[in-house]
């Protein structure tokens, strides 16, 4: 079974009308499975140090990460790519390797399926991973953190979202929001 962690637990105030400013973080998350270690959106920090700490708490550097998977082509999920010169980047339009890009499959690995999941950007994608605790969703943008927002300010598609979070809370028993901590999926 794969392993899922939270390396930097995201936040945003994008959906509160009183901020003065927005103030955003991805969150961000590590996921082991057997000899990939997979950032999923490695996000906007005020230092990229603290990426790499977070790493090095879990014995790794940059040059062990296998693949950056980007959940969605907005900027605050994965400003900080160039981090990672030596891994493969999976996005919608495919598994990039230099300047290279292959179609990458549902069943991505045994633990690792990754879904179309529109609606908060056309681009976006789920990744669902297999661990020994259920299958724990790594979702963007689909849900902002638990409680969603109801009301997404910038879904290109609030159709196509509900739809899209109806078919994660089916699948996952864990969803890790893009902007907050891990929940677990009421049944």
């Amino acid at each position: 079974m794969a392993k899922v962690k939270i390396l930097v637990e995201g936040f945003t105030n994008a959906d509160n009308p009183d901020a003065e400013e927005e103030k955003t973080c991805a969150t961000i998350t590590l996921i082991k499975d057997r000899s990939l270690n997979i950032i999923v959106d490695p996000g906007v920090l005020d230092s990229q140090n603290i990426l790499i700490e977070k790493l090095k708490q879990e014995g790794l550097t940059v040059d062990d990460i296998d693949i950056v998977a980007l959940t969605h082509s907005h900027i605050d999920h994965y400003r900080n790519i160039g981090m990672f010169p030596g891994a493969k980047t999976l996005e919608y339009f495919g598994l990039w390797d230099g300047g290279v890009a292959d179609d990458w499959e549902e069943d991505f690995t045994d633990d690792i399926k990754i879904i179309k999941t529109p609606g908060h950007n056309y681009d976006a994608l789920t990744f669902l991973v297999k661990t020994d605790e259920g299958t724990v969703a790594v979702v963007g943008d689909v849900f902002w953190r638990e409680g969603l927002p109801e009301h997404d300010p910038y879904a290109s598609d609030e159709k196509r979202l509900k739809r899209s979070r109806e078919e994660v809370l089916k699948l996952a028993d864990y969803v890790i929001p893009g902007h907050g901590p891990m929940f677990k999926v009421k049944k």
